[in-house]
């Protein structure tokens, strides 16, 4: 994996996830308790050995950088390696990204000082485990131009996707972005292949592609949409099932593209189930992240007074239950529920504190938050949607450092 540079698109304003990216990038956005989103595409490029890591951010990006130095300063750049931030610079014209194939298009001159023969993208927004190791051995093998990650979804969801169709050599024939009607699996008419947004490169077949592309005024400068279709016409693309091989992952097969509220609240509550579809615990497959040094979560109760109930829950670090009620609910650092509150079915990040005998239901509390006493959320809807976002499927959201 030394000959292959890794480069995470982190740059996308992820305004489907609103208010919770109002003020960071959405790979930044905090998940399961003690992560960042970002986090385990980061751990899926240091288990699988890629140890040279391009991070391209755009928007709302410092909270992003400071959770990169702060976690991920891990390498050593003596031996080559390292993981750096690198904003737009606007060296192929006076503009922004403007899409995934341009955001790399503008950081050309990095590919090419890099000297590496592959090329793997990533994106950085997705809850996923994967060694990326096989995959690059078999775009190797195959002597592939482009090797794409793919896995089976049913065939009703896979218009959010990019539809693949292969032949019995795992060779593309054809790509479809979000088509209205998708292809379905040889056999299985339930069913479609999907991309996950996982591609392998040949470095300089790369490079022709996108300097290609940008002569082209009428392109949209999207992977999905513009580079893939034209390089499976002419160039020798090929299918990575995810899950196929197993390197040194368990093989939970868990992806999950958290770009709205609900796919977002859905991913945390999975790490509730008795046996969660994404396994967080292989001890040689750690989710690292930047860890605060803080005092233990515990739970008080008093004497004479009401016992702490905590039912199928998540607590992090230096979160503090007295007196209280937790169940089915992630509570992130340093936050504190008092006395004879009710927490059910709800995200709460750091440093939220909720007032005695307030009542949490269905939500996401972003951080700060101070909520006091006797507060309802989540419990009347009518009331929720005038002060609050609400999902198309009831989940309250209540924006960073709001005052009530």
């Amino acid at each position: 994996m030394r000959n292959t540079l890794a480069i995470i698109l982190a740059g996308g304003a992820g305004s489907r996830l609103s208010p919770l990216t109002d003020d960071r990038a959405k790979p930044a956005v905090p998940f399961g308790g003690k992560y960042r989103i970002i986090d385990f595409t980061l751990t899926n490029c240091l288990h699988s050995g890629l140890r040279r890591i391009l991070v391209l951010t755009q928007y709302k990006s410092h909270s992003l950088q400071k959770h990169l130095r702060d976690g991920w300063s891990i390498f050593n750049p003596e031996l080559g390696e390292f993981i750096t931030t690198v904003p737009p610079q606007m060296r192929k014209g006076e503009q922004w990204y403007s899409g995934t194939a341009d955001a790399i298009y503008q950081n050309l001159w990095l590919v090419s000082r890099s000297d590496a023969d592959y090329i793997i993208v990533l994106s950085g927004d997705h809850i996923y485990r994967m060694d990326y190791a096989p995959m690059v051995e078999q775009h190797r093998l195959k002597g592939a131009d482009l090797t794409i990650a793919c896995m089976e979804v049913p065939v009703e969801e896979a218009s959010a996707f990019g539809v693949l169709d292969i032949n019995q050599d795992k060779r593309i024939i054809a790509f479809a972005e979000k088509p209205q009607n998708p292809s379905t699996v040889p056999g299985n008419p339930g069913r479609s292949l999907t991309s996950m947004g996982v591609y392998v490169f040949t470095t300089d077949v790369l490079i022709a592609a996108l300097e290609k592309d940008t002569r082209n005024l009428n392109s949209s400068n999207d992977f999905g949409h513009d580079i893939i279709p034209k390089m499976i016409e002419q160039d020798n693309v090929y299918a990575h099932h995810f899950g196929a091989q197993d390197g040194r992952v368990s093989q939970d097969a868990y992806w999950r593209d958290v770009g709205t509220i609900d796919s977002f609240y859905q991913a945390n509550m999975d790490l509730l189930q008795p046996v969660p579809p994404i396994d967080l615990y292989q001890r040689e497959w750690a989710i690292r992240t930047y860890e605060q040094q803080l005092p233990p979560a515990r739970t008080v109760s008093s004497i004479n007074g009401r016992e702490v109930v905590f039912v199928n829950s998540i607590i992090a670090n230096g979160a503090i239950i007295s007196n209280a009620s937790v169940y089915n609910s992630i509570l992130s650092s340093n936050v504190r529920v008092n006395d004879h509150a009710t927490i059910a079915n709800s995200i709460l990040f750091d440093g939220v504190q909720v007032g005695p005998g307030s009542q949490l239901k269905n939500c996401i509390i972003d951080k700060h938050v101070i909520i006091p006493a006797g507060t309802e959320i989540g419990i009347n809807p009518a009331e929720d949607a005038q002060r609050f976002m609400v999902s198309e499927q009831g989940i309250v959201i209540v924006p960073q450092r709001y005052q009530f």
